[in-house]
């Protein structure tokens, strides 16, 4: 199994930047994408931006141009960032990062992390 540590969450104001991090251990040569969902009150979740083994990435329009994910493949951990600039209200949410397990064919969590951007 793979284990996702989130931090990085906090309270920003309209404009500003965020980055938020996400920590693998475990089974981390099983990992295959990895990124970013959120979810606002009373919304569903929803894909942010995802990255691949290879480095590709992909965004949902509500972020493109704005925020950037990255991926850092070391030796013992793999960590997935996620470069929030020009913040507004709506990106408001719950943070949660994924890796696909590839293995497994199973998705893992990590516990989420808040965001909070004030007009």
């Amino acid at each position: 199994q793979v284990q996702l540590v989130e931090s990085g969450g906090g309270l920003v104001q309209a404009g500003g930047s965020l980055r938020i991090s996400c920590a693998s251990s475990g089974s981390i040569s099983s990992i295959g994408d990895m990124g970013w969902y959120r979810q606002a009150p009373g919304k569903q979740r929803e894909l942010v931006a995802t990255t691949t083994n290879g480095g590709s990435t992909n965004y949902a329009d509500s972020v493109k141009g704005r925020f950037t994910i990255s991926r850092d493949n070391a030796k013992n951990t793999v960590t997935v960032y996620l470069q929030m600039n020009s913040l507004n209200t709506e990106d408001t949410a719950i943070y949660y990062c994924y890796a696909y397990n590839i293995d497994l064919r199973w998705t893992n969590w990590g516990q989420g992390t808040v965001v909070t951007v004030s007009s």
